[in-house]
């Protein structure tokens, strides 16, 4: 009765919206709404398998009574060395995957032969606009065709059986610091796509588009424009909680990651970003909630009108997100059905909500948080006064930090055994406030001062900060909200989840392995060497009777670049991009690993004077150490600078910070905001910082 009413639901949305719905094609054929709802058991049709996210395989000849015997079947290496974190889509024995740069490939799903590839042609300049590596996390498919978003803004529709491009459409305002990382979603014929930039000074929304043509059908867009521009309601609402000239500095709230929907309730479920600037203080002079920022907001699917919204973290100042993947389900909470949403955003609090009307029913940190003490009976968190840094205040050491208590990697859930698996992080971060702080036309726009709170070079604080950054897969409870088991790890940015229903939990690591856990009790049964750090969630599928699981390997995303003493130390230093894919007595192997680590520092001589490299020091921080590192200490992905040859070359380093001569690599040219001067101030702080690190190294310690 359920499949039936969600299929008529969809029927009736088809025919509402005036798009095509192939609702009798058979398995294997095409993709549609039913198909996504209900799942197919052999293949993964959509970005979390189906349209409620849970992740969870119904797949079992692979159990835990045979994971020991897990081999590789086969292994494709890529031709991006960047952040993967795509989840494969696998349809008709064809495994469909996007990549860094936004490329996508097409393997048959037994053998890995190659069938086809596509490169949109990204221009490498569009990395500085990325704040999080030049990621992709998946495509959409619908019909006979896949969607494909694009870094610099473009979606486009591919012929599934080819490769070839259909049609594309630019989703973005290119003049300014938008991107695309995200997977699209489908719903109904219409491809649904968000965007980020959120640290660089942009406004959110959503936008969706006909599945046939590309053309445009709403638009929804996540905080308010200056008042007064004939808003709709739900915005026009939202204006009252802003202060300022707030829409001066873009504002924020890009949906840069999740999206689930309800095809029962047509209710498209996003959750929307940080503030731009982060620090409210400059963003919305007077406080305020600052609606939507940070929060779960429901859409009608069919009209992209607003349907509601709660919102997790009120006038959000420490990048808290709500842009973590939102998960649906149906549970029994206090001896009643429920169909609820689940949600474990940066805040650090997991929030059980009524998906129907957005009522808070119950939330609880799910990692120890300091910047509030819990939340009260409406699901509001209860601040730490300290917490609140402005504009010329006290610093704050923040729990969790920007990085979230869990981040963009998927979770799972295991409706045996009640459970949702977060991969979650146990980081802080000093939000040091920015004097007289200004908005530029590149890099950063937060409004603290990264180059302040960078690590020092001091072996006893760096190895405190490594002995508290840590990271956990927790088994939670979402009804009792608890923790029914846990596994710790030295670091975070851990792997998105897989469960499935022969008993078993899927996960990467940062340090580079590959584990099939027991979804009861977290013991590990089987673990694989990928050589480098799995951020990118595990899919299962099965063909001709025989199950497989594959997972995209690649060590990057924000990360990997931005704390680099952390991330670098981790014993991860490379990026070797692959899709990997595993089946019981596989007997594929790997190529020998590379050799792990960088040369002894060998600088030149430490000449500038204290001022130039105080001052090389905050420019680095501000636009430099968001790919290359804090304290220019790079986490593997981007060059470590210490190390650069340029830095004993004047022109040399002027011809690629300052003219861009690498800006087709990604290195783009910092002329239209940093003068000559400026960037060789930041040369002068390299040598310094490269000198301090070398000494180190001299006297026996670590970096």
């Amino acid at each position: 009765m359920k499949a039936f009413l969600a299929l008529a639901s969809l029927a009736l949305l088809a025919a509402c919206t005036g798009t095509s719905e192939k609702a009798d094609l058979p398995p294997g054929d095409g993709v549609d709404g039913a198909a996504i709802a209900q799942g197919r058991d052999g293949e993964w049709l959509s970005y979390g398998r189906t349209y409620d996210e849970q992740r969870y395989s119904p797949l079992d000849k692979i159990n835990t009574g045979n994971a020991g015997q897990l081999g590789l079947a086969w292994s494709a290496d890529l031709d991006t060395a960047r952040g993967q974190e795509g989840t494969p889509l696998v349809i008709d024995g064809k495994i469909y995957i996007s990549t860094a740069w936004s490329k996508a490939k097409a393997y048959d799903a037994a053998t890995g032969k190659l069938i086809w590839d596509y490169d949109p042609k990204v221009p490498g300049e569009t990395g500085v606009k990325a704040c999080c590596d030049v990621v992709n996390r998946g495509l959409a498919a619908w019909g006979d065709k896949l969607f494909l978003g694009t870094l610099d803004g473009r979606l486009i529709a591919l012929d599934r059986a080819t490769g070839k491009q259909l049609w594309s459409v630019i989703t973005v305002d290119t003049s300014k610091n938008y991107t695309i990382t995200g997977a699209p979603r489908v719903v109904g014929g219409m491809v649904i796509i968000g965007n980020g930039g959120a640290e660089y000074g942009v406004r959110g929304y959503v936008t969706a588009y006909s599945v046939d043509t590309g053309r445009q059908i709403w638009r929804f867009y996540t905080v308010p424009d200056q008042p007064g521009r004939n808003a709709p309601d739900y915005l026009r609402k939202a204006e009252a909680t802003w202060h300022g000239d707030y829409w001066k500095l873009g504002g924020g709230g890009t949906v840069w990651d999740s999206m689930a929907y309800d095809p029962a309730l047509d209710l498209l479920y996003i959750g929307v970003g940080n503030g731009s600037p982060w620090n409210q203080a400059y963003r919305s002079p007077g406080g305020g909630d600052n609606l939507y920022l940070s929060s779960i907001v429901a859409i009608h699917a069919k009209t992209g009108e607003y349907a509601w919204h709660f919102q997790e973290t009120p006038g959000e100042t420490w990048d808290y997100t709500a842009t973590q993947p939102i998960m649906l389900a149906d549970l029994t909470i206090d001896g009643k059905p429920r169909k609820v949403l689940m949600h474990a955003p940066k805040n650090g609090f997991f929030y059980v909500l009524d998906r129907t009307t957005g009522q808070f029913i119950s939330g609880k940190n799910f990692v120890a948080v300091n910047w509030a003490t819990g939340l009260d009976k409406n699901g509001r968190p209860i601040e730490n006064p300290a917490s609140r840094y402005d504009k010329t205040g006290k610093p704050w050491i923040g729990s969790p930090g920007p990085g979230g208590a869990h981040s963009w990697h998927p979770m799972a859930y295991d409706p045996k055994e009640g459970l949702v698996f977060i991969p979650a992080q146990i980081t802080s971060f000093p939000f040091i406030p920015e004097a007289g702080w200004k908005p530029s036309a590149m890099g950063f726009n937060t409004g603290d001062n990264f180059g302040a709170g960078a690590m020092p070079a001091d072996t006893a604080v760096r190895n405190a900060a490594l002995a508290a950054t840590k990271g956990a897969l927790i088994a939670w409870d979402p009804v009792a909200q608890k923790a029914r088991w846990r596994v710790d790890y030295k670091g975070p940015w851990n792997g998105g989840l897989l469960a499935t229903a022969g008993g078993l939990l899927f996960q990467g690591t940062a340090a580079g392995n590959f584990v099939a856990y027991t979804a009861k009790d977290g013991k590990p049964l089987w673990t694989f060497d990928a050589q480098t750090g799995i951020m990118a969630p595990p899919v299962t599928y099965s063909i001709k009777g025989e199950q497989y699981v594959a997972v995209l390997a690649g060590w990057g995303g924000s990360y990997a670049l931005s704390p680099g003493i952390i991330s670098g130390t981790s014993g991860n230093l490379r990026n070797i991009s692959r899709l990997l894919v595993f089946k019981l007595g596989g007997t594929a192997s790997l190529p020998k690993a590379p050799p792990v680590g960088l040369a002894k520092l060998d600088p030149p001589a430490d000449t500038a004077s204290p001022e130039v490299v105080k001052n090389g020091a905050y420019i680095y921080g501000r636009y430099c150490g968001v790919c290359h590192g804090d304290a220019a200490i790079s986490g593997g992905v981007t060059p470590d600078l210490r190390h650069s040859a340029a830095l004993g070359d004047t022109n040399g380093w002027q011809a690629i910070v300052h003219d861009g001569a690498l800006k087709d690599n990604g290195m783009v040219g910092w002329s239209k905001i940093l003068t000559p001067s400026d960037v060789d101030s930041i040369r002068a702080y390299v040598i310094h910082r490269a000198n301090e690190d070398m000494a180190l190294e001299a006297a026996g310690s670590s970096k």
